[in-house]
């Protein structure tokens, strides 16, 4: 299928990169007209003027942009150049109700539409090694996994439209949860004055172990805090989490410390770094500390 990219940052470029690579990839787009001059010169694609001229080119467009209003604004563009049966798959994230009002906006021009958030960060996309979490029809879904394939290791079908987004939201607490806890334990080694790459290793061996600890751990412990999965998104995601369990009317405590501890990271210019400079936070809790176990 001959396809597009629109925004290509952190996760779009690499993306369309291997989109290039397995033979699919068609014309780019990006709000910033350098960034996707410079993409198609070194990969020898066409480059959009605007969305509508993307259409026009494709028969399935990913969209990899950072907010809600992004998406509707990007999708609204699209419209004029969309022909029936396109199909237009979303790898942002966003909140569920955003991802059924794109596809309410696209039953008219007869494009299809799947919410497709994935999980991996940058390494993942770079790798082509995505997790992507589908909502929308099956029959959909079968007719680009093909294409799919060539970004992702991992591709679920979670259900109607939404449904991946509501997948991603889950996954979004957890990895708050998991930050949370790996953070404060290296915090806490770190006051103990443990050997910080020992304590990584034996507990990454056993029943504690995860990604996150295994690919951040030794980062974090040497201050180095390279994206990855910037705080600044992983506030949004998690705002976007909060505003989700309003309906159910309780409160996740997880995600409001989260919260909390991001904004703090982001005031004092860490937006951008990625999410396990939470660590800064934690080290805070020892510091002047002067007792000894």
């Amino acid at each position: 299928m001959k396809t597009g990219v629109i925004g290509l940052g952190a996760m779009g470029a690499p993306i369309a990169r291997n989109l290039h690579k397995a033979g699919y990839l068609q014309c780019v787009w990006n709000r910033t007209p350098d960034k996707a001059q410079q993409l198609g010169d070194e990969l020898k694609v066409s480059v959009a003027h605007d969305p509508a001229m993307l259409a026009r080119q494709c028969e399935l467009i990913l969209l990899s942009v950072s907010a809600d209003s992004d998406v509707l604004d990007v999708v609204q563009s699209l419209l004029p150049g969309l022909a029936p049966g396109t199909v237009v798959i979303d790898t942002s994230t966003v909140s569920r109700e955003t991802a059924r009002q794109v596809a309410d906006m696209l039953q008219p021009a007869g494009a299809a539409f799947l919410d497709a958030p994935v999980s991996g960060g940058t390494e993942g996309a770079r790798q082509g090694t995505l997790a992507i979490m589908l909502g929308g029809e099956t029959a959909v879904v079968e007719q680009v996994t093909a294409v799919l394939d060539s970004i992702a290791a991992s591709i679920t079908h979670m259900g109607p439209v939404g449904s991946g987004q509501a997948t991603k939201a889950v996954n979004q607490v957890m990895a708050a949860g998991i930050n949370q806890a790996v953070t404060e334990a290296l915090a806490f080694a770190t006051a103990l004055e443990l050997p910080l790459d020992k304590v990584i290793g034996v507990t990454g061996s056993g029943a504690a172990g995860n990604w996150f600890l295994d690919h951040r751990g030794p980062t974090m412990t040497r201050n180095k805090y390279d994206p990855g999965f910037r705080v600044a998104l992983h506030h949004k995601d998690l705002a976007i989490c909060k505003h989700m369990a309003e309906q159910f009317d309780v409160a996740m405590p997880v995600v409001e410390m989260t919260l909390i501890h991001y904004r703090r990271l982001m005031e004092a210019g860490y937006g951008d770094e990625d999410i396990s400079a939470l660590f800064r936070e934690k080290l805070k809790l020892f510091a002047g500390n002067n007792k000894r176990p």
